[in-house]
């Protein structure tokens, strides 16, 4: 059974920095393309970013984050990250990961069939 819980939200001051992780439980984590998703009220929930399965080589981002943020994952640890810089009000939303079979990751929420629970990132301007 897939199971994915994030931590790591918080309140953060415009311009500051999160690290965002994901741990999964429950399956072979290095077998699966990973990503961050992420909802604001009121908005549908839209790609962060993505990693591909086994190891880190690729990877992709949301126009709105690219430069900014930063995914990684390490398979030892079933731990799946995103480190975000320079944070702006805009980024406030629920931040979800999510796991999909296969080596590349897609931006789509319809192609990952796993999801955490979300954690609140709040930037105050």
């Amino acid at each position: 059974q897939v199971q994915l819980v994030e931590s790591g939200g918080g309140l953060v001051p415009a311009g500051g920095s999160l690290r965002l992780s994901c741990i999964a439980v429950g399956y072979t984590f290095s077998a699966y393309s990973m990503a961050w998703f992420r909802q604001a009220p009121g908005k549908e929930r839209e790609f962060v970013a993505g990693i591909n399965a086994w190891n880190d080589r690729m990877t992709s981002y949301g126009d709105s984050v690219r430069g900014r943020f930063t995914i990684s994952r390490d398979n030892d640890g079933k731990e799946l990250s995103l480190e975000m810089n320079r944070l702006k009000p805009e980024d406030t939303a629920i931040y979800f990961c999510a796991a999909k079979r296969g080596l590349v990751p897609r931006n789509a929420v319809s192609e990952y069939p796993y999801w955490g629970q979300g954690t609140q990132v709040t930037v105050s301007s």
